[in-house]
């Protein structure tokens, strides 16, 4: 018996790995993060199974379940939205496993962050604009960020911010942002990507909080920070193709390594 982690992407439910899809066929458990997992990503688990939505469950809940099906040598789906690895909530999960001697694996998924950029149509890292991205999230009633991770050292960096789980606090974000990047640098909020209802809002540190006020957005949004959203010209191209530049696969100018 072994209990899967799966990543099911932002919400669209051909956005799964085909390695989730086959475990979720495969798994007789099927438990899923309904408020942020649409039933759809999770429609093809067996239909002699057991599929429960734990998003009113508490973690002693979901274990209880875990247990139950590990008694019965059922393997389990444990179906996160995004990639499990990031704000899934699966390490104390796992430390649970490990008390109790359960086998567990991780199936990686499509990140928010990615299938936002996506649906934009852009790159994130732009040659001398932005070649990092930050991954982080602010404190309001969640647990307090680690010293050295608050947004006025991480802003500090200039990177491309990718903010989660903090549309709510979009004031402190301007106020601590705008000296760093400038109130005209590019912002955009992506509210439920990957769902039939999601929407892109766009905007600078100095306005945007009033576009997202407007369309009374208050949850399950990313929100973008950086001077290469968007960015339209005035770049130089990557030397990943360049002609001039040569390497194992291109060892000669222009040549590509077997022509």
């Amino acid at each position: 018996m072994t209990v899967y982690f799966i990543g099911a992407g932002p919400g669209a439910p051909d956005l799964i790995t085909v390695r989730g899809l086959n475990l979720i066929k495969s798994c007789p458990v099927c438990l899923y993060a309904g408020s942020l997992v649409p039933e759809a990503v999770v429609a093809e688990a067996p239909s002699d199974g057991s599929v429960m939505d734990t998003a009113s469950l508490t973690l002693d809940d979901i274990m209880k379940l875990v247990k139950e099906a590990h008694d019965k040598g059922q393997d389990v789906a444990r179906v996160h939205s995004g990639d499990p690895s990031l704000y899934g909530a699966i390490a104390e999960q796992i430390r649970r496993l490990n008390e109790m001697e359960i086998p567990f694996e991780i199936c990686p998924g499509v990140p928010a962050y990615a299938a936002a950029a996506a649906a934009m149509g852009t790159e994130l890292t732009i040659p001398e604009v932005a070649q990092s991205i930050i991954l982080t999230r602010t404190a309001m009633q969640s647990s307090a960020m680690p010293e050295g991770e608050d947004l006025e050292t991480l802003g500090a960096t200039g990177a491309t911010l990718a903010i989660h789980l903090s549309v709510r606090n979009l004031r402190e974000i301007e106020r601590v942002l705008t000296p760093k990047y400038g109130a005209d640098c590019p912002v955009v909020v992506a509210y439920r990507v990957g769902w039939p209802d999601e929407e892109f809002i766009h905007g600078t540190l100095s306005d945007i909080r009033q576009k997202v006020r407007e369309s009374k957005i208050t949850r399950t949004a990313l929100i973008f920070v950086g001077r290469a959203l968007g960015y339209a010209g005035g770049f130089r191209d990557s030397v990943l193709y360049d002609a001039d530049h040569v390497h194992v696969l291109r060892t000669e100018k222009g040549r590509a390594l077997g022509d």
